[in-house]
């Protein structure tokens, strides 16, 4: 014999709708103004290319990445043309910031030879050969980032 049939059962719990992920923004979010900025960041990023230029550095670069950037305000570039001059350059920018009580937070390319690179948090210097610069571009990365110049000390 068979089986009735019994009625499909109802729930009296509501369903849940699955979670729905929030919607990207396709808006691009715009960088903090940039004003004057006259601050111990920026002293200290013309402080860093001073001496690298002491150190007959090419090329010097001081690029303002304020409101580009979230890692760093202030980004020094500067070419060497042996190893041992991109070791002078960053050793003098090392013993420099240490002497206005920063550290590196962190050094990158050390006894690659090619490319050297100290973060001291607001300032980062890339010191490279210029093959090196030119494959990497950073000025061309940070074009929009306006140029600080650098002036010797009266």
């Amino acid at each position: 014999m068979a089986k009735p049939r019994s009625a499909p059962r109802t729930s009296t719990r509501t369903k849940k709708s699955p979670a729905k992920a929030p919607k990207a923004s396709t808006k691009a979010s715009k960088p903090a103004p940039r004003g004057p900025d006259h601050g111990p960041s920026r002293e200290a990023a013309i402080q860093v290319a001073r001496w690298a230029l002491d150190k007959k550095a090419l090329d010097v670069v001081v690029l303002d990445v304020r409101g580009l950037s979230s890692y760093a305000d202030y980004i020094v570039l500067a070419t060497a043309e042996s190893e041992p001059q991109l070791n002078a350059i960053a050793d003098r920018a090392e013993e420099g910031m240490k002497e206005r009580g920063e550290r590196p937070l962190g050094i990158e390319g050390a006894g690659a030879g090619r490319w050297l690179l100290l973060d001291f948090g607001d300032v980062v210097l890339h010191a490279f050969y210029q093959d090196a610069r030119e494959f990497y571009d950073l000025e061309g990365l940070w074009a929009d980032a306006p140029r600080v110049p650098v002036v010797d000390k009266p």
